[in-house]
């Protein structure tokens, strides 16, 4: 498949991206009140596993997890990722490294995670004192620092999960585990389902098994992990279709060239069309979407009753557009969208200059983000002050800087995720609303919209927390389109 990079309207790769990361780092660092310590206790002196790493069934990376048990210091925990991404037919290799201190008790003492790909670097360093995380962030352009406060001191597992097994499960019983995410920095809770020993079928093996099936909810997306009866993880597969396979080195390592072309696979198939689509003023879809997700689709510009959803083009008056005041949350500067970053500050006021109508002067935003940006699929989180240096991004990339430049004026804005139409699929996206006269309106600089047309579909808003919850639509969203609104 082939697509034209330049007027794609862009998948959101963070989605993927953050997902795949939270079953490389073990999203569960956090563990409840569960007797643990003493069941998953590392009794060799040297544990070294690895992980095959599969999307539709092929290949496309490894991970390597080395655990060495030190008498005197604790245990130290090594995790190395090597994934080859396959986005529009082009190959992004991308390296994660994470190395965790830990006490004998596999409570976190301190981390460094690593990122790389051809166009990010992420630096990330923390220490545990108390039920306090101390860190800093480099994004290679920028470093924050922070402090954040836990309910619980941080447990990391290994691979091996015994514990999981010696208390009374049952199919059917659920748990909560507090964790930390170093992704975002924020700490976060999931569920735990314990599915019963059934039958595994592996077809990379083309074994069937006999494990323990577990699954974790996570902002509405599933994960399952599979135990063998020592508790050892043997197979984890998350929403996005990325499979996690226990094997040799040897095998784990021997990564194909080039797997399935990721955005085509989970991009949405639009079931009937219309012409004109774009230039509509209104339109009526008829959505099938998971009932536990829950998504508030009925707000601002969108309509959604008994799975009938009509959009609304918003009319804007060029002359008489007033500043919505009052709405600090989408003014604050974040870790990711640095709004009072002095670069930011600087360039926003460039941009602007000499221009008194709001209208142009968010105009002149959306142009400039537009135009400045080379339209490539950066595999990394999104921040605004990276993205103002390297001048390059997807549309992730597009919506975190604008909105840390809109921030910086003092006009109100969030980044929006969700779906748009592109040559009759529906693909994952960001964009961004701004706050005018008393109601959200919203944009695109990916496509250079003002407003954005109608096959924009809103899911979520706000930060990487509410963009997660996208990947739970993946394979389970169908999108009909009905026709004009009359």
């Amino acid at each position: 498949m082939k697509i034209d990079i330049g007027k794609l309207f862009r998948l959101i790769i963070l989605m993927v991206w953050v997902i795949l990361f939270g079953r490389l780092l073990n999203r569960d660092y956090f563990i409840d009140k569960f007797e643990i310590h003493e069941s998953n206790a590392i009794q060799q002196n040297r544990e070294e596993s690895y992980m095959g790493i599969y999307f539709q069934n092929e290949r496309i990376g490894y991970l390597k997890n080395h655990i060495t048990v030190k008498d005197t210091v604790g245990i130290e925990m090594i995790q190395e990722a090597v994934i080859n991404l396959n986005i529009l037919d082009n190959i992004y290799p991308v390296r994660i490294n994470l190395n965790a201190e830990l006490s004998h008790g596999s409570l976190l003492k301190n981390f460094h995670l690593r990122i790389s790909s051809p166009l990010y670097h992420l630096d990330s360093k923390g220490k545990v004192i108390g039920k306090t995380i101390h860190y800093k962030m480099n994004t290679g352009k920028d470093e924050v620092s922070n402090i954040i406060q836990l309910s619980e001191a941080p447990f990391i597992p290994t691979q091996m999960r015994g514990y999981l097994l010696k208390n009374n499960m049952e199919e059917g019983k659920k748990f909560k585990i507090p964790y930390f995410d170093p992704i975002t920095m924020s700490g976060k809770e999931s569920i735990i389902e314990y599915k019963g020993f059934k039958k595994e079928l592996f077809y990379q093996k083309g074994r069937i098994y006999m494990l323990h099936h577990f699954v974790e909810n996570i902002s509405g997306m599933n994960f399952s992990f599979f135990l063998d009866e020592k508790g050892k993880v043997v197979k984890e597969v998350s929403p996005t279709g990325f499979v996690f396979i226990s094997e040799p080195e040897f095998r784990a390592k021997n990564i194909i060239n080039k797997g399935k072309e990721l955005l085509s696979t989970i991009s949405v198939p639009a079931i009937g069309t219309i012409d004109s689509l774009f230039a509509l003023s209104s339109i009526r879809y008829r959505l099938t979407v998971p009932e536990e997700t829950g998504f508030v689709i009925n707000q601002d510009r969108q309509v959604y009753n008994e799975n009938i959803l009509v959009i609304h083009k918003e009319k804007i008056d060029h002359e008489n557009i007033e500043i919505c005041s009052g709405i600090d949350d989408e003014l604050s500067s974040t870790l990711y969208v640095q709004s009072d970053n002095a670069h930011i500050i600087y360039q926003a006021n460039k941009i602007v200059k000499n221009i008194d109508n709001n209208f142009e002067r968010i105009r002149a935003l959306i142009s400039w983000v537009y135009k400045n940006l080379d339209k490539k699929p950066v595999l990394g989180i999104p921040d605004a002050v990276s993205t103002l240096f390297s001048k390059t991004g997807d549309c992730n990339e597009h919506a975190a800087l604008f909105a840390a430049l809109s921030r910086s004026l003092s006009i109100p804005t969030r980044i929006v995720a969700g779906v748009t139409f592109h040559k009759g699929m529906f693909y994952y996206h960001a964009w961004n609303e701004v706050c005018l006269n008393g109601r959200w309106t919203s944009l695109d600089t990916t496509k250079n919209q003002f407003p954005a047309d109608v096959t924009h579909i809103k899911f979520v808003q706000g930060g990487i927390n509410e963009q997660m919850k996208i990947g739970s639509l993946i394979g389970n969203l169908k999108i009909e389109i009905l026709g004009e609104n009359i």
